[in-house]
C-alpha cells in the first residue's frame, strides 16, 4: 500500500507536474488552499485530470491573521515585508498538514523548487533546488517538526523541464503563466492594497541627509529602502530612498553612497542545521530573494540576535526582509533583517 500524502494543489504547472509525479510513489490527495479570490476550478479539474481526490480548504482567517494584518503593520512601520517567508510555517504547510490529521496521511508535498534530505545526525536538511528556479530562500522558516513531513519533488528540476514534462503528460496547464508574487494582492499593487484596508500614512515630505525638503511623497508605505524608481524629485543627481521614518513622516534621498552596508543585524534566527549559533561561522548569506549571495561570517548576539558581517558590502539590506545563511547548498538557517551598518 502506498504512503499517503497531501499535495498543496495550485492550479498551477509547478503543483500539476507534482501531483503526476508523486502519484507514482503516494497514495496523492490533492488540496486548494482557498483565500478567497477564486482559482480552485483548474485545480480540481487537474485532480480530476488526474484521478486524484480533491480537498478545497479556506485558510482566509489564518492568513489575515498572520500574514496580511503583519504586512500592514510592516509597511506602516517604516519596514519592508516578506510575507510568503511568514506563510509558509504559520500558514499554507499548517493547513496542509491538517487536512493530513483527517485522512491519516504522513507526508506534505508542494511544488516549491528545493530539496530536503535527512543529515548524518537525523536532523532534516533543507537545501537549493536547481539554480535557476531555486526557492530555499522563502522556505528558510521551515521548522524541524515540518520538514520531517515534508516532500519537493521538483527539487532536481529547472522550471523549463517541468513545462516540458506537463506538455508530456498533456496537462492543460503546461503553459499557464507563473502566480503572482503575493497572492492575496493579484494586481501587484500593494500600496492601493494598503490604502483600502486603511488608514495609511498621509503625503509628507521628502528630505536630505541635512533635512532639506527636497519634494513631496505619497505617503511612506509607497517606499521601500534602495528604491531609485518613481519618486518624482529631480536634482544634481538620481536620487534613492535611503531611510523611512513613520515618526516625522519622512522619507530620506540620497545619491545610493551610503546604502551599502557590510554589517548586518538581524533578530529571530530559525535554525535549520544546527540546534543553536554558539560561535563565529563561516556561510554565504542572501539578503533578498535572488540568487546573489555574499560571504561572510555570522556572530551570535545577546537576547538570540545574529550579527551578520559580509566580506564585501551589500547594497540596501532591508528591515523586514530576510537574511538566509548558507554552507553550500544547505541552508544553515534565516533570521529578519533590523538594520544595517557600514563599517
Amino acid at each position: 500500500m502506498k504512503p499517503k500524502l497531501i499535495l498543496g494543489l495550485s492550479g498551477g504547472v509547478d503543483s500539476a507536474v507534482s501531483a503526476a509525479l508523486l502519484r507514482e510513489s503516494y497514495d496523492v490527495h490533492c488540496v486548494f488552499l482557498d483565500i478567497g479570490l477564486g482559482g480552485g476550478g483548474d485545480a480540481e479539474a487537474l485532480a480530476d485530470r488526474l484521478g486524484l481526490p480533491f480537498h478545497s480548504v479556506d485558510i482566509r482567517a489564518e492568513l489575515e491573521h498572520f500574514v496580511c494584518a503583519d504586512f500592514a503593520r510592516e509597511y506602516l512601520a517604516g519596514r519592508t515585508p516578506l510575507p510568503c517567508a511568514r506563510c509558509n510555517p504559520l500558514v499554507k504547510f499548517p493547513a496542509l498538514g491538517r487536512v493530513g490529521e483527517q485522512v491519516g496521511a504522513e507526508f506534505i508535498a508542494t511544488g516549491h523548487y528545493a530539496r530536503v534530505t535527512a543529515g548524518p545526525d537525523g536532523r532534516m536538511l533543507l537545501r537549493k533546488g536547481q539554480p535557476a528556479n531555486d526557492q530555499s530562500y522563502m522556505l528558510s522558516r521551515l521548522t524541524q517538526a515540518l520538514l520531517r513531513h515534508i516532500v519537493f519533488p521538483l527539487g532536481g528540476y529547472e522550471k523549463v523541464q517541468v513545462r516540458a514534462l506537463a506538455e508530456e503528460m498533456g496537462l492543460f496547464v503546461a503553459h499557464k503563466p507563473d502566480s503572482m508574487e503575493i497572492c492575496f494582492i493579484p494586481d501587484g499593487d500593494y500600496a492601493a492594497w494598503l490604502d483600502r484596508r486603511g488608514p495609511t500614512p498621509p503625503p509628507g515630505n521628502f528630505i536630505d541627509g541635512e533635512g532639506r525638503v527636497l519634494g513631496r511623497h505619497l505617503g511612506i508605505h509607497h517606499y521601500t529602502i534602495g528604491q531609485g524608481r518613481g519618486l518624482g524629485v529631480s536634482g544634481p543627481h538620481r536620487y534613492f530612498v535611503s531611510s523611512l521614518d513613520p515618526e516625522h513622516n519622512t522619507v530620506t534621498l540620497s545619491d545610493g553612497s551610503d546604502l551599502m552596508a557590510d554589517r548586518v543585524l538581524c533578530s529571530r534566527p530559525n535554525w535549520i542545521a544546527m540546534d543553536a549559533l554558539d560561535g563565529p561561522m563561516e556561510v554565504t548569506v542572501r539578503l533578498r530573494h535572488s540568487r546573489t549571495e555574499a560571504p561572510g561570517v555570522i556572530r551570535p548576539l545577546e537576547r538570540g540576535g545574529v550579527d551578520v558581517l559580509l566580506d564585501t558590502p551589500a547594497r540596501a539590506p532591508t528591515p523586514g526582509q530576510l537574511a538566509v545563511f548558507y554552507q553550500g547548498d544547505v541552508v544553515i538557517g534565516s533570521a529578519w533583517i533590523e538594520r544595517s551598518l557600514s563599517l
